[in-house]
């Protein structure tokens, strides 16, 4: 998760955000040069009085400025467009989670097993345990296994919510009477904390998401004591 007065973008988690990392740090190389080139622009015209007619008429330099342009554009356009494939693409997902999102907290259903359902409230700034975070731990957790395809089914019940894990890329409207949906695979084992990212109403940012995602054996055993609670 983020940690105070941090500036750069969290540590990935996924395949999927270490992709739009790269591309964040190609886009930014891109935007300095262009930055420090109309800078020295800039100050090439502001320091001296000299002026050349055969550039201010040349057909050549059109052409440079025309052309250079729409090339940058091809460049950073490409890198984009295959991330937005990427991020559609749903291969045969193992486990398929639905999440529905109330004012102000989140269910989850688990398609892949009858009766394995549950609401997840955040937990009071009162009640936190030594280690918890405030505003972002809930009671229960969306609990997966590592290193396997997720397929999330996301809607709302009542308004407008989004269902957004910034570690794992993934952002999603939870849209009444819609069913969008979403998948991404942790490559590793942790707690990844998110946020409802839609102003859905007076206690939008009191609905936190966590995901913890654990080896499968450790998954395997967390459904078999879930079908016994319920």
């Amino acid at each position: 998760m983020a940690h105070p007065a941090q500036l750069s973008l969290q540590d990935a988690t996924s395949p999927l955000m270490e992709e739009l990392v790269y591309f964040h740090d190609h886009a930014m190389m891109i935007i300095l040069m262009i930055s420090a080139f109309v800078l020295y622009i800039i100050l090439a015209m502001v320091t001296t009085s000299l002026t050349d007619k055969l550039i201010l008429d040349s057909q050549e330099v059109e052409i440079i400025w025309t052309v250079l342009p729409a090339v940058i554009l091809i460049v950073l356009a490409l890198p984009s467009l295959r991330i937005l494939y990427l991020m559609d693409e749903i291969n045969n997902p193992h486990i398929t989670v639905k999440a529905i999102g109330h004012q102000w907290y989140w269910s989850y259903e688990y398609s892949d097993f009858q009766e394995i359902a549950f609401d997840s409230y955040m937990i009071p700034t009162q009640d936190l345990a030594p280690g918890q975070f405030r505003l972002l731990d809930a009671d229960h957790r969306m609990v997966i296994p590592t290193d396997s395809p997720i397929r999330v089914l996301i809607s709302a019940e009542d308004v407008l919510h989004s269902w957004a894990v910034p570690t794992l890329g993934i952002k999603m409207d939870a849209v009444p009477g819609r069913l969008n949906q979403t998948t991404f695979t942790s490559s590793r084992p942790g707690v990844f904390y998110g946020q409802c990212s839609e102003i859905c109403g007076a206690n939008h940012s009191f609905m936190p998401v966590v995901v913890e995602a654990v080896p499968l054996e450790h998954f395997e055993n967390w459904t078999h004591l879930m079908l016994q609670e319920s």
